[in-house]
C-alpha cells in the first residue's frame, strides 16, 4: 500500500462527503434503543443490506432478548481484522421526532450521531472505498455489529469474543477521545454493601438501637478513601438508601459502588480492599457483594504499534492523529483482555455522547474513513 493509494482513498471519500452525511442522517432516523428489539432489528436489517451490497457474506445471528447480531465477512478464514461496532443507542424511539437531526456548520446534531451511528458510516464507507478503487485486501475482514453494548454487551459477548479470537487485530468504531484514537481504557467493577444494625425507637429506646446508616457512613468514607488519582484508580459511592422513618433507628442501609482502574493488578488490589472492609460497630454486620467486572484495556506494545501504524498512514494523507485514553469502557476492553491487539476510538469526532447536545463533526467522516480504509489494507 503506497502513500499515493492512501491519498486516493482520501480523495474518493472527500468527494463523497455529502453521501456519507446522507447515510448518517438516515441511520440516526432509524432509531435503535437497546431495550426495543424491533427497532434494533430494523436498523440491523438495513445494515445487512448495505453489507451485502459491499460483497460481504452476511449472517444474522438471532438473539431472543435484544436485537440480532449482524456479521459480514470477506475472504473468510483465520487471521486478519475484525471491525467492531454497536447498533444500539441510549435513546428511546420517538426522540428523533422531539429533537430532529440538524446541521450547524460542521456539526451534525442527532441522537446517536457520535455514539455510534457515525462510526458505522465510517466503517461502511471505508469498505466501499476499498472496493470501488480496487484496493480491497486479500486478508480476512470481519465486520461485527452488536446489539446491546450500551447495557454491557452481555448477550453479544460470545460473538464478540469468538470473532476476536479468530482474528489478529480488532478495530472499534467508538468515538475518539478529543479526536485521539484510544489505546487504553479503564476497567469497570461494581459492588454493593449492605449494613445491618438493630431497629429501635429513636426517643424511648435509642441506646438499644444499632444505627445502620451511621455504620454505613464509616464504610462510605473508607471506600471513598480508596481513590488514588496517582495511579488512576477511582472508587465512587454513587447510590445510597436506608432507614424507614425519622423516629426509628435504622436497621439497614445499602450503597452501590463503581470502581475504575487502568490495570488488572490495580483492579484486583482495590477489590481486595473493598472485600476486606469490617464493621466499625461491634454489633453491626456487613454484606459485601460484587467483583472485578469489565477488564481494563491495557496499553500493550502491540496496541501501541497498531496506533503508530495508523498515525503513519494518517500522516501520509496530511491528517494529524493523536493517541489518547479514557476512563470509560467499551467492547474494546473485552477484546484487548483476550490478548487481541485492539485499536479503539476509530469513529466520528464529536462530543456530547448520551447527552441532548450530542454531535459529530461532518469533516471528520471522510478523514477517519480514509484512515480506516488504509489500515485495513495493512497485513495483520
Amino acid at each position: 500500500m503506497t502513500a499515493a493509494d492512501n491519498r486516493r482513498l482520501l480523495t474518493y471519500l472527500s468527494e463523497r462527503a455529502d453521501d456519507m452525511l446522507r447515510d448518517l442522517k438516515r441511520f440516526i432516523e432509524l432509531e435503535s434503543p437497546t431495550s426495543y428489539k424491533p427497532a434494533v432489528d430494523a436498523f440491523g436489517s438495513a445494515l445487512a443490506e448495505e453489507l451485502r451490497g459491499l460483497g460481504g457474506a452476511v449472517e444474522v445471528i438471532p438473539k431472543a432478548e435484544v436485537g440480532d447480531v449482524i456479521r459480514a465477512r470477506w475472504n473468510a478464514g483465520p487471521g486478519g481484522v475484525v471491525i467492531l461496532s454497536h447498533m444500539d443507542t441510549v435513546w428511546d424511539v420517538g426522540t428523533v421526532a422531539d429533537r430532529p437531526t440538524r446541521i450547524d456548520g460542521d456539526r451534525i446534531y442527532g441522537v446517536g450521531a457520535m455514539d455510534m451511528k457515525g462510526g458505522i458510516v465510517i466503517a461502511l464507507w471505508a469498505l466501499r472505498a476499498l472496493r470501488d478503487l480496487d484496493l480491497f485486501p486479500q486478508q480476512p475482514i470481519s465486520y461485527l455489529l452488536n446489539s446491546d453494548e450500551e447495557t454491557g454487551s452481555r448477550h453479544s459477548a460470545p460473538e464478540i469474543e469468538a470473532e476476536a479470537l479468530s482474528h489478529n487485530v480488532v478495530f472499534v468504531t467508538e468515538p475518539p477521545q478529543d479526536g485521539a484514537y484510544k489505546t487504553q481504557r479503564k476497567g469497570v467493577s461494581h459492588y454493593s454493601i449492605t449494613a445491618k444494625g438493630r431497629a429501635a425507637h429513636s426517643g424511648a429506646d435509642h441506646a438499644r438501637g444499632v444505627n445502620a446508616i451511621e455504620e454505613m457512613a464509616h464504610q462510605i468514607l473508607a471506600v471513598q478513601a480508596l481513590t488514588n488519582y496517582d495511579i488512576g484508580t477511582t472508587a465512587n459511592v454513587g447510590v445510597i438508601s436506608g432507614g424507614t422513618r425519622p423516629n426509628v433507628v435504622p436497621a439497614e442501609a445499602r450503597v452501590e459502588i463503581n470502581v475504575r482502574a487502568w490495570t488488572r493488578a490495580n483492579a484486583q488490589a482495590i477489590h481486595n480492599q473493598i472485600m476486606a472492609l469490617q464493621p466499625r460497630h461491634p454489633e453491626a454486620q456487613l454484606k459485601i457483594e460484587g467483583g472485578v467486572g469489565v477488564p481494563p484495556m491495557e496499553r500493550t506494545p502491540e496496541i501501541a504499534a497498531l496506533f503508530k501504524q495508523a498515525q503513519t498512514l494518517a500522516a501520509q494523507m496530511g491528517i494529524a492523529l493523536e493517541e489518547g485514553s479514557t476512563g470509560g469502557g467499551s467492547d474494546g476492553n473485552k477484546t484487548a483482555a483476550l490478548g487481541v491487539p485492539t485499536l479503539d476510538g476509530m469513529g466520528i469526532v464529536g462530543d456530547g455522547g448520551h447527552a441532548i447536545d450530542e454531535y459529530g463533526l461532518i469533516s471528520s467522516l471522510p478523514e477517519r474513513s480514509a484512515i480506516m480504509a488504509a489500515i485495513l489494507r495493512q497485513p495483520h
